[in-house]
């Protein structure tokens, strides 16, 4: 890949803040704890006031230097509802404070959803996202407590009120991470049983250097395109599709010539930070697979503007779409829609992220799957009836 031409970057308009580093879970293929960068052991367990305070005035400063309407705020972690409701209350209302208008996000593993968490969580309007990766089975092969037992249980219990109690208004969403191991379509019943307005499923965190399960450098195999592809078309096919599964729905908007805000589809420019514990100031916590210094500034909130952030190359790169990608990418006939996958997938020692995704068979896969059912849909509508004939 050639160097980016010089240019600037857009402004952020999503914010992820680690407002607690530590986890009560212990996934074992948690890409914060279990991969290549470690500095969490380094940081503050939760966010101290000082900071949450800078981070707000920061990302006030940001919207009023480029007019922004909205912005998104993802509390976020390690698990951040470990953090004390009044750390939650500092964080909301400091953003508020600095006149911006928010839209308030949780990522959390579902545990801590007790009933005056949601309470107040309704009360500062903070909708609430979910990690869970299916049935009993499923979920606790790999979403474990330290001493071993599974989390399903407690997660099922704290969904109910989200998913058919007075709190539904607040459920965004289920994140599911892939694990071929499991039947993709009994793993999707089993997320619906949960009435999700959303389904996220999840690649693991692979690259070239670490390939994910199932995938093997050279190897024609799409796994988890043909897992997807399962249930699309049982999602695909149903009359009303119980819930929006957003792969498939950015498949469909991307093929039909739309734009998507997915980092993992399409060439749209990347507009997030993450501000740590600390605040420092990253690029993306999806990188940390490899090292801190992968996803690191060397900026903070304490000393620094979000703007000096946007002016780096890497955030810049992230920006660039096709041009930021490598020649063999730049030349497919799904660049537009596939966009080179998750830039974390991307990565080899030695060329860093000038690859494809490593999940460039599984994509092309999918992208061609979704495409024929679009095409023979298309065709089937542009056909006469066979009762009417021709008009």
């Amino acid at each position: 890949m050639s160097p980016p031409a010089a240019r600037e970057a857009l402004p952020f308009r999503e914010f992820i803040l680690k407002i607690h580093s530590r986890c009560n879970l212990a996934c074992d293929y948690c890409y914060v704890y279990e991969m290549g960068d470690q500095s969490w052991r380094d940081r503050p367990v939760t966010m101290p006031p000082e900071v949450v305070d800078a981070a707000a005035r920061r990302i006030g400063d940001h919207v009023r230097a480029h007019a922004l309407p909205s912005v998104d705020v993802v509390l976020h972690g390690g698990e951040p509802l470990l953090a004390a409701p009044p750390l939650i209350e500092r964080v909301v209302r400091s953003v508020r404070a600095e006149g911006v208008s928010a839209s308030f996000f949780v990522q959390t593993n579902g545990t801590r959803l007790t009933g005056a968490r949601l309470a107040q969580l309704d009360r500062l309007g903070v909708r609430i996202g979910v990690s869970m990766d299916g049935d009993a089975d499923a979920q606790d092969r790999h979403r474990r407590l330290p001493d071993g037992r599974g989390s399903h249980a407690s997660v099922s219990a704290a969904l109910h009120p989200l998913s058919t109690g007075p709190y539904r208004h607040l459920f965004s969403g289920i994140l599911c991470t892939i694990d071929l191991r499991n039947d993709p379509v009994a793993t999707y019943e089993a997320l619906l049983r949960h009435r999700p307005p959303r389904v996220d499923f999840l690649l693991p965190h692979g690259n070239w250097s670490a390939p994910p399960p199932g995938r093997a450098e050279g190897s024609p195999a799409t796994p988890y395109a043909d897992w997807l592809i399962e249930i699309f078309d049982r999602w695909y096919g149903a009359a009303e599709p119980p819930a929006d599964v957003r792969t498939f729905s950015d498949l469909l908007t991307l093929l039909l010539g739309g734009v998507v805000g997915s980092e993992g589809l399409g060439l749209a420019p990347v507009r997030y930070a993450v501000i740590e514990t600390d605040g420092a100031i990253e690029h993306s916590d999806l990188l940390k697979p490899m090292t801190a210094a992968s996803a690191g500034t060397g900026l903070n909130v304490l000393r620094d503007s979000l703007d000096a952030a946007r002016a780096l190359p890497a955030a810049v790169e992230r920006q660039l779409g096709a041009a930021a990608l490598c020649e063999r990418c730049r030349a497919c006939r799904f660049v537009a829609v596939c966009g080179a996958g998750l830039q974390v997938h991307r990565y080899r020692h030695g060329t860093g992220f000038d690859n494809p995704t490593v999940y460039c068979p599984d994509m092309i896969r999918l992208i061609e799957h979704v495409r024929g059912r679009v095409a023979e849909d298309v065709a089937a509508a542009a056909r006469p009836s066979e009762r009417g004939g021709a008009a």
